[in-house]
């Protein structure tokens, strides 16, 4: 395969990745929540603790917007900031026990909406999926 053809493929597989994620958490989100609110959550559930500056990164937000967004999930005491021990000046945001539950709750819909798609697969084709997904992880989305 030449580098044309993988680049190619990885267009397309980013594309679909990004078509999948939206048909998956369609509906799954508090309807208290923006949808930058709720991937902000998203962000933090799968990385927490994380800084303001990472979630700003990912989201490709500005700092002044993701310190905004962060103070309203705050406030609805969905997420908290903690303060680093060895850094004071440091702070590292995680989920609060309600933000916790709510996105345990997503999941879980989000784990029936793949299970939907991927049911009718043997046992091997999923130790297969598995084994992909940890190799893309490792050696491309790391």
């Amino acid at each position: 395969m030449n580098q044309a053809s993988l680049f190619q493929k990885f267009v397309a597989f980013t594309a679909s990745v990004y078509e999948i994620t939206n048909d998956m958490s369609v509906d799954v989100r508090s309807a208290a929540l923006t949808p930058v609110q709720y991937k902000i959550l998203e962000y933090i559930a799968v990385s927490e603790p994380v800084t303001l500056s990472q979630i700003s990164e990912c989201m490709h937000m500005s700092m002044p917007n993701t310190s905004r967004e962060l103070r309203k999930l705050t406030e609805q005491r969905l997420c908290e900031k903690i303060t680093d021990d060895e850094d004071r000046r440091k702070q590292f945001i995680r989920l609060s026990q309600d933000g916790q539950a709510m996105m345990n709750e997503a999941f879980a819909k989000i784990e029936n909406r793949l299970e939907d798609r991927i049911g009718h697969l043997s046992g091997e084709e999923r130790k297969e999926i598995e084994r992909a997904l940890d190799l893309l992880h490792s050696k491309v989305f790391y």
